[in-house]
């Protein structure tokens, strides 16, 4: 804010107070110019009167719309009026300012009142809607339609609604105590959407002005089945009380329809039907629960209810409507305006007692005690505060004045409302007493120290100087300032253009002033201006967006990387405070897996993270200033998580069980190059990480390393077995050292499974005989296996995610000489044989052979055997 410690001037001529008041009644929209009415005439006053007493308009509002013609002594219009614009629906619309006059001071109020006329048409705020309706409702159900909105009042307002065509839907209005009228569709003939599965509407809103006019909406109504209840409200009208000033998201109320339908026929959706006004903007409807919210700011002095009219529709079209009156209850927040309409800053001393020195106009937008302002001035000062009206004060001379005594009078003017707790403003009025003329220009002071708040306004008048004849003033060049005449005796240095403290904080500014004698006089001042700061850069990231890597099995706690923002505001408009915005990775809130310190910018690890898990996730980082308010903008940072080798790779295949091995038949026959298996294993871990590399050592064991610092490494063991036959094959494992116990145990599993096999096979041999038999007597021979068949299919596996796995099924034939455990392997032909080998039984061997033909060709018998004929 603006402290204005420079002393401001000005000569009281002559003395006096006058109070009148005038109205006049214009319709809106007048052309630039207009006639208003002949103001001298009606306050009694001669054009002279009006020139010699400068007068001029005074008013509270930012824009005027009337002009005063002091040379014929007249009121124009200044802009053109528009009532919509001006009053929106208040009734009725008026301008209020007040006239004016010096030597002596007198003000007049003035009224001109605004008509109304028809230039605004009636409008829906869609110009389609589009209801579902269902072919069952029954004759007589209500649909309730959106109002038409006009910005005129009176006669000129909306007047009537029209529906075509009207076979199978009339219109009908109710009227509200409040004058306006719900718009709701009838049906009076069932539908049948068999015949008509749409049907289009006209909705035409009209108006009462001359010449009439109109707005439509077309209305599409799709025909459903069965949907014959329509909602209900439990209430007709609402009522609520909030509290102005009161958060976003507070629950205004909660309106409930029921529907005595089920099913999705029962479903009810809420929404608002106003449609020109600022309901919309102020609250929102939850649309399944009905619950009325704000998402706007309310304020008592713009608007002290609103009328929100509420729609419940269900699944099949069926509407009921209600009403939710808010009232808003003000509370003491605004502060008591206080408004200099003109002033003497110089006095002479021998000024008689009740000379008018300043004239206060004051307001307070609250209502009753919380608009009810007093005001008063210090004690001991030879001037006192007078209401001469409603809302204004003169402050006037109450006892002689003697400038050897003081020259100066600071009189602080102070306001206060009766709100609890009570607010107050104050102005302080600097007023100067002067002596005898004074031919030498002449500063109060050497030198002056003062500050303005950047963005200000240009023209804004810094301070003012007086000066006793004839003086020019100027300032030096080059800065944004000028210096100009404001009255006969004044001069003001007044800003060009905004300020901005980041481009400039400070400015010294010397003005130089000189009279026209010879030879010229002249003296100077030097002004340190300084430009307070306001909150207008938000803090600014060196980049658009960061990204950052961390290797995964990280410690919590480490530090990842730093942000940095920077702000172009200075003191606490620049303190930055850094913080991590709410969302989740993964579901998991992300505040678990990074922090940032809110001074520092310093990202840290929360948890220790996981490649496998997790390979990046994305946050967004806030910088806030500690402005008020406070400014700030976001960032999105992307963390990487770097893979580390912390898993060692996994053997598929051959497959590893607990206690058991897997044998591969290798005839004794094969060739050098025969294939004798293949190891297949996968590495969790990616890159480098997961290549793999496979060796062999001894007693046919395989290492299987991956490639990465420091490598992991897996093991997997091969038997093979060298034989042309399986009981070769059984003679060779047979022979390998165990100890006692796994040796008798073997041996006694062997002999019950032979013993189980030989039963299964002479049962299977009897059926398959039998079937056989009956399907071809002719047949004499019957076939004799010598070694039961035990299907045996081993795992096939997928080349999934680059791990080079078998994609088919390799099966091998692997056999060794008499003395096998003295010979080299000979690795055979691939042929269709695996053997399993399991350690912990008695040494069965599982054996796959796989023919030319199945013997389950024929679907008639789970077992067949073909036989020679």
């Amino acid at each position: 804010m603006q402290s204005e410690k420079t002393t401001l001037f000005m000569c009281v001529l002559s003395f006096g107070f006058v109070l009148g008041q005038v109205s006049y009644t214009i319709p809106e929209e007048m052309p630039k110019g207009s006639l208003i009415g002949n103001i001298a005439h009606d306050l009694g006053l001669q054009i002279k009167r009006l020139k010699e007493g400068k007068a001029r308009i005074f008013t509270r509002d930012s824009d005027e719309y009337i002009e005063l013609d002091k040379e014929r002594g007249v009121l124009l219009v200044k802009e053109r009026i528009d009532r919509e614009v001006l009053c929106k629906q208040t009734t009725p619309c008026a301008l209020h300012f007040q006239i004016i006059l010096e030597n002596p001071m007198e003000f007049y109020s003035i009224t001109v009142q605004i008509t109304d006329i028809n230039d605004n048409s009636p409008t829906f705020e869609k110009n389609k809607i589009d209801f579902k309706i269902s072919e069952s409702a029954v004759i007589g159900a209500k649909f309730a339609l959106e109002r038409a909105a006009d910005l005129d009042v009176g006669i000129n307002d909306l007047k009537s609604y029209a529906l075509k065509p009207t076979e199978n839907f009339v219109l009908k209005l109710n009227n509200n105590p409040d004058g306006n009228k719900n718009v709701e569709m009838v049906l009076q003939k069932p539908l049948d959407r068999e015949k008509q599965q749409q049907i289009n509407l006209v909705l035409t809103a009209t108006d009462g002005g001359v010449p009439q006019m109109s707005g439509t909406m077309l209305i599409v109504i799709t025909v459903l089945d069965v949907n014959d209840n329509s909602p209900v409200f439990t209430q007709q009208i609402y009522k609520a009380t909030v509290t102005e000033n009161s958060p976003i998201a507070t629950v205004v109320a909660t309106v409930k329809a029921t529907d005595a339908d089920e099913g999705t026929n029962s479903k009810i959706t809420y929404s608002i039907r106003n449609t020109l006004d600022d309901v919309r903007k102020t609250f929102e409807i939850n649309q399944e629960n009905g619950q009325v919210t704000l998402i706007g700011n309310m304020d008592f002095e713009e608007s002290r209810s609103y009328e929100i009219h509420l729609l419940a529709m269900d699944e099949g079209g069926l509407t009921d409507s209600c009403k939710l009156i808010v009232e808003v209850q003000d509370t003491n927040d605004n502060i008591p305006e206080i408004q200099i309409m003109s002033k003497s800053t110089v006095i002479s001393e021998d000024a008689i007692i009740n000379t008018v020195v300043t004239m206060i106009s004051i307001a307070d937008k609250d209502s009753e005690k919380n608009g009810n302002v007093k005001c008063y001035i210090d004690e001991n000062m030879p001037f006192i505060l007078k209401s001469s009206a409603s809302n204004f004060y003169s402050l006037v001379t109450d006892s002689e004045l003697d400038r050897e005594s003081n020259s100066v009078y600071n009189i602080t003017v102070t306001c206060c409302d009766e709100g609890v707790p009570s607010l107050s403003s104050s102005v302080t009025l600097t007023l100067q007493i002067s002596d005898v003329n004074d031919n030498i220009p002449v500063f109060e002071k050497n030198s002056y120290e003062t500050y303005v708040v950047e963005n200000n306004t240009p023209g804004l008048s810094i301070f003012t100087i007086k000066k006793n004849g004839e003086v020019t003033c100027k300032i030096n060049d080059e800065i944004p300032f000028k210096i100009k005449k404001t009255m006969n005796e004044f001069y003001s240095l007044e800003t060009e253009v905004p300020l901005d403290r980041e481009l400039a904080p400070a400015f010294n500014i010397t003005v130089l002033c000189s009279d026209d004698g010879v030879p010229s006089l002249s003296s100077s001042v030097t002004l340190p201006l300084q430009i307070s700061d306001v909150n207008d850069n938000a803090p600014v990231f060196e980049r658009s967006s960061f990204e950052a890597n961390i290797v995964e099995n990280n410690k919590p706690g480490l530090s990842i990387f730093t942000i940095k923002a920077t702000d172009a505001d200075w003191g606490q408009n620049a303190r930055i405070s850094y913080i991590l915005e709410d969302s989740s990775v993964n579901g998991v809130p992300v505040s678990s897996y990074v922090s940032v310190s809110a001074d520092s910018g310093v990202i840290h690890a929360v948890r220790s993270f996981d490649y496998e898990q997790i390979k990046d996730f994305q946050f967004r980082v806030k910088a806030q200033d500690g402005g008020s308010p406070p400014l700030y903008s976001n960032v999105t940072v992307k963390l990487l998580i770097q893979d580390q080798n912390d898993n060692p790779p996994q053997v598929l295949y051959p497959v590893q069980t607990g206690g058991s091995m897997v044998a591969e038949m290798v005839p004794r026959s094969a060739d050098v190059g025969y294939l004798v298996t293949k190891v297949v294993a996968v590495d969790v871990d990616s890159g480098q990480n997961a290549w793999l590399s496979y060796k062999l050592q001894k007693r046919l064991t395989v290492i299987v390393e991956d490639n990465g610092q420091p490598s992991r490494s897996a093991t997997v063991i091969v038997n093979v077995a060298v034989a042309d036959s399986f009981p070769e094959v059984l003679s060779e494992f047979t022979d390998f050292p165990h100890d006692k116990e796994y040796n008798d145990n073997l041996t006694f599993y062997l002999m019950l499974a032979l013993a189980v096999v030989s039963f299964l096979f002479i049962t299977c041999l009897v059926v398959i005989i039998s079937v056989k038999i009956y399907r071809w007597r002719q047949c004499r021979i019957l076939y004799h296996s010598n070694l039961p068949v035990i299907p045996y299919y081993p795992p096939r596996y997928s080349d999934t995610l680059g791990t080079r796995t078998l994609p088919h099924v390799y099966n091998y034939d692997i056999s060794r000489t008499t003395d096998s455990r003295k010979s080299d392997n000979k690795v055979g032909g691939a042929v269709d044989n695996v053997l399993i080998m399991d350690p912990s039984s008695t040494g069965t061997m599982q054996r796959m052979q796989q023919s030319e033909k199945s013997i389950l060709d024929e679907p008639d018998s789970p077992l067949e055997v073909r036989l020679p004929c």
